[in-house]
C-alpha cells in the first residue's frame, strides 16, 4: 500500500517501466495536455469500462476525454493520493485533479474559478499500455463548483 501527494509526472519519472507507471502516464496526459501521447499509453483495443461518450467507445473516447479536459481546464495537476498494484498488471490510483476552468467543458463557458475533484481508476495495463479502464470522478462536486445547472 502507497500513500503520496506526488504529482502524476512526477511518479512516472521516478517509478521504473511497470504498470504503475503507466498507469500514472495515462494521468500525466491531462496534466502536460499532450493528445498525441494517447496512442503510446492506450492499447488500440482500449476498453473503457465507464466512458464520458458511450457512441465514440474505445482509443477514440480517451483522446477525446483528454482533448476536452484540456480545452476546458489550465493548470492541471494530478496528485497522486494512494495507489496499489495487484496481480495481472491492474493497478488502482486514487487521485486529486486541481485546475483552473478557462474554457468550455460540459456546456459550460469559461468561469476562470479553480477547481478540485477526486477520483479513482483501476487500470488493466497488458503488453505496457492500458488495456481497460474503470473509473469514478466526482462530477456532481465539479459541477457545483462550476456553477452548472443539473436537471
Amino acid at each position: 500500500m502507497e500513500t503520496t501527494a506526488k504529482t502524476a509526472s512526477e511518479l512516472v519519472r521516478s517509478t521504473p517501466p511497470s504498470p504503475l507507471q503507466v498507469a500514472f502516464r495515462g494521468l500525466e496526459l491531462y496534466d502536460v495536455g499532450d493528445v498525441a501521447r494517447v496512442e503510446e499509453v492506450f492499447s488500440p483495443d482500449f476498453i473503457d469500462h465507464n466512458p464520458a461518450n458511450p457512441e465514440e467507445p474505445g482509443i477514440d473516447s480517451m483522446r477525446a476525454l483528454v482533448e476536452n479536459v484540456c480545452a476546458g481546464f489550465t493548470d492541471i495537476v494530478h496528485r497522486v493520493l494512494f495507489y496499489r498494484e495487484l496481480p495481472d498488471g491492474l493497478v488502482l490510483v486514487h487521485w486529486e485533479m486541481t485546475a483552473t476552468h478557462t474554457g468550455e467543458f460540459l456546456g459550460v463557458s469559461a468561469t476562470g474559478k479553480p477547481v478540485a475533484l477526486k477520483g479513482i481508476d483501476i487500470f488493466r495495463v497488458v503488453d505496457g499500455k492500458v488495456a481497460e479502464l474503470y473509473h469514478v470522478e466526482e462530477m456532481l462536486k465539479l459541477a457545483q463548483q462550476l456553477g452548472a445547472q443539473l436537471d
